[in-house]
């Protein structure tokens, strides 16, 4: 019997294991290795720092679910890959050694690389987490005047959780009576474009920034956080109140060295999701090389490709299954939410709207993690 390994817990990894039991039914043995037992939707996490959802309505233990479609479950820390050896080699957890496989998919996210920004996990509130999440929430709560310095740092390709937060904290401060005492800024290194893959965000945002009085810094390149102060490369300095930064972030540990990267070590792969230069490797979500921004929703459908294809080369077919590289987002505003649908590998235009509708549309995303898991 075959015996498949997910390396990853997140959107790309649950996903890529369901649909693989899903079409193998119980010909094959699919294990899913990630580092803690426990699901997060993540996109969610903005509206748990300001306590418009609990942690247990956007969590579910994992191990318990995908044991109930009959896959495998290992919780444990995955120290290095050997595509030579179809092995993978585990520092701890549930199993510490060596695992082999016959196929795998690598769905390892990301790491951070918070080395580079002097003083972030110091000084720095941040979204990594749900009890950062919290931790942030409350340090918003107890902000009632001087400035808010909202951030993403060079490499952090993740910018909705940047306007969110000050949309959120925006109308937080309203709520209280605050919001003329109090002044928020977004940094970044990028322009608004920029940030999103060179869709046109800056028109689609325009309005929704000058309702909320929110300032924009776009060429402010982050390397340093103090206990009062964000600095960037050029020697430039914003004092602060409140900060919530975006860190930086690099393709996964465990493949530094193994031929499989590029420059920045996310993983090449090719539009069936195939990993260049390996054999019956897989890779989707964040981990993959792919330009622009990293979201849930590309997570997902690049693992629906890996299994399509997966299935496909342990019957002996060709590939039938291509990924589109496309952007679909909503960013919570309120009132003057936005719609976006862009396809990243086109010249065609992107597809903007303005509702509140879509923020509803987006809690009920998560309401939907929640049942299909529970």
């Amino acid at each position: 019997m075959s015996n498949i390994v997910i390396v990853g817990g997140g959107f790309a990894g649950i996903v890529a294991a369901e649909s693989l039991a899903k079409k193998l039914g119980n010909e094959r043995q699919i294990t899913l290795v990630s580092r803690r037992r426990k699901f997060i939707f993540y996109p969610a996490l903005v509206r748990l720092a300001f306590e418009q959802c609990d942690e247990d309505a956007i969590a579910f233990d994992a191990r318990q679910a995908l044991h109930d479609r009959r896959i495998r479950f290992v919780e444990g820390e995955v120290a290095r890959i050997h595509p030579a050896q179809r092995q993978i080699t585990f520092a701890r957890g549930d199993f510490i050694g060596e695992m082999p496989y016959d196929y795998l998919v690598l769905a390892l996210g990301r790491r951070l690389k918070t080395e580079q920004i002097a003083g972030f996990f110091e000084h720095a509130h941040h979204l990594l987490s749900a009890q950062d999440a919290k931790r942030f929430g409350a340090a918003a709560r107890n902000f009632d005047k001087g400035r808010a310095v909202i951030g993403s740092c060079p490499g952090a390709r993740l910018p909705v959780p940047v306007f969110e937060t000050v949309f959120a904290l925006s109308q937080l401060l309203k709520e209280r009576g605050k919001r003329d005492r109090s002044g928020i800024t977004i940094v970044s290194s990028e322009t608004t474009d920029e940030m999103f893959g060179g869709v046109p965000m800056s028109q689609a945002l325009q309005s929704a920034l000058e309702s909320h009085r929110i300032e924009l810094i776009s060429d402010f390149a982050i390397t340093k956080v103090t206990p009062n102060s964000v600095i960037a490369k050029d020697g430039r300095s914003l004092i602060y109140n409140l900060n919530m930064l975006v860190p930086p972030f690099a393709g996964p540990g465990a493949l530094v060295g193994s031929g499989l990267t590029d420059a920045e070590g996310y993983v090449r792969v090719n539009r069936t999701m195939r990993v260049d230069g390996a054999e019956r490797m897989f890779a989707a979500g964040d981990c993959v090389n792919f330009k622009g921004p990293k979201m849930g929703h590309m997570a997902v459908q690049q693992a629906e490709v890996v299994a399509e294809n997966l299935v496909a080369e342990i019957e002996g077919r060709a590939p039938t299954a291509n990924y589109d590289h496309e952007m679909m987002l909503v960013i919570d505003a309120g009132d003057d939410s936005v719609f976006v649908q862009k396809d990243l590998w086109t010249d065609e235009p992107a597809h903007i709207q303005h509702s509140r509708f879509w923020a509803w549309a987006k809690r009920r995303q998560e309401q939907f993690w929640k049942v299909r898991h529970a």
